[in-house]
């Protein structure tokens, strides 16, 4: 699985995504690890940005700016051959590719 992780962070660099390590939400930007069902792509956005996106008219943008961000990726991933399962709260489970499982 760690070669998994590794693919979807290099893809994810590649496209221009800020990668930061493991999942911790408290450092902002995309990131990347392993979980049981195949890797966890998760956004958390930093303070200035929710601070930002709560100050604008009309609800709030930051939902608008998760559901981006998990098309975006999700669109990369399945684009180039993997499976990818949006999940509610906006984070992204890309799964093993058919016999790359060992």
């Amino acid at each position: 699985m760690d070669e998994l992780v590794a693919q979807v962070r290099h893809v994810l660099n590649q496209a221009g995504f800020e990668v930061v390590g493991g999942i911790d939400r408290r450092m902002s930007g995309l990131q990347v690890s392993e979980t049981p069902a195949g890797v966890l792509v998760a956004w958390a956005t930093s303070d200035g940005f929710t601070a930002l996106a709560a100050d604008q008219p009309g609800g709030d943008c930051g939902d608008g700016m998760r559901v981006a961000v998990q098309a975006a990726v999700s669109c990369l991933m399945t684009s180039l051959g993997y499976s990818a399962m949006g999940r509610p709260n906006g984070d992204i489970i890309v799964l093993v590719k058919d016999g790359d499982a060992g």
